[in-house]
């Protein structure tokens, strides 16, 4: 059989799994979990570790805290949707503190829950890591235009819809370019994301990105198009490494790694995945910040799947933009 036929036989069941998956979603809603674990706790309650602790993003719980003792140079931008539009959308932007003339950037996409402080403190951390970082605000549009109020988690949840793959490409494609014409950028970026923004990580590498796209790390998201399961030829079309990081307990994802690692394996593809035990769908923004019913043992997992997920990203991002 030749490599063609395998890789399409192992689509086929890719495809099999993901939408039994995408199907399961209907009835049992990671992202409602996923809001659950991380909006709950408040910063007084949510964690024993300091911010900046472990060299970690914070839990949702310690991100206001770390946005506000951060020393680094960040501020929100509008970026035209296209070169010459007059429409654009809202970002956040961190510098890091470095000696190196030229810095690669990197793209910070959100959760289905919008721009959130949480998102901004995630990128703050990338910048602590050595990059230019943005987290473009992809709700802009649906919203009304560009502005700096967060929206609640079920104000972005009815709108996200509204935004297509097409939409989120566009969105990535226009603050990564803003941020590599930068004058101490380098001209090269990298996507990571989260939950919905996992899933845009898939699509911006199928879509292949901007000159001097280099790969993307998706947090607990799967390779959906607008709802629909990537056929042979989009998947074909990933040139770029990519990454996948989930929780075990994101049964939905976890069920569909195996097949989604047999496709991308089949078409040779530059491709990683780990499913962390005990955690859970949002296991960064969670990390040990207590639930108002206490889990300690899902509590200590997430933190794990946290202290091993993130360095690998870094990991990852700087050999794929030659970062040091």
């Amino acid at each position: 059989m030749s490599t063609l036929s395998v890789s399409r036989v192992f689509l086929i069941s890719a495809a099999t799994a993901l939408v039994a998956c995408h199907r399961q979603a209907n009835t049992t809603d990671d992202h409602v979990t996923h809001m659950a674990a991380g909006d709950v706790a408040s910063p007084a309650t949510s964690s024993s570790r300091a911010p900046g602790s472990d060299a970690l993003p914070p839990s949702n719980g310690a991100a206001q805290a770390r946005l506000a003792a951060s020393p680094r140079h960040s501020e929100w931008v509008k970026v035209a949707w296209e070169p010459g539009s007059p429409d654009s959308l809202m970002a956040w932007v961190v510098y890091p503190t470095t000696s190196n003339a030229k810095t690669p950037v990197v793209v910070v996409v959100h959760e289905i829950f919008g721009l959130s402080t949480w998102v901004r403190s995630v990128a703050d951390q990338a910048a602590a890591d050595g990059f230019i970082a943005i987290a473009p605000d992809l709700v802009s549009r649906v919203r009304g235009g560009p502005t700096t109020v967060e929206l609640s988690g079920d104000s972005a949840r009815k709108l996200i819809t509204g935004v297509n793959s097409a939409e989120r490409n566009r969105g990535i494609l226009a603050v990564a370019r803003y941020a590599m014409a930068q004058p101490s950028a380098a001209p090269r970026y990298a996507v990571i994301g989260y939950c919905w923004g996992g899933a845009t990580v898939f699509m911006h590498a199928v879509d292949g990105g901007a000159p001097g796209f280099a790969g993307g790390v998706a947090y607990y998201g799967l390779p959906y198009m607008n709802g629909a399961v990537p056929n042979a030829d989009s998947l074909a079309k990933i040139a770029r490494p990519v990454m996948l990081l989930n929780g075990s307990k994101d049964a939905r994802i976890a069920a569909a790694m195996p097949a989604l690692d047999s496709v991308m394996r089949a078409l040779g593809k530059n491709y990683v995945a780990r499913n962390y035990e005990g955690a859970v769908h949002g296991f960064l923004r969670a990390q040990d910040d207590p639930k108002a019913q206490r889990d300690p043992a899902e509590e200590q997992a997430n933190l794990a799947a946290a202290r091993d997920a993130w360095p690998r990203t870094i990991e990852f991002l700087r050999r794929q933009l030659g970062a040091r």
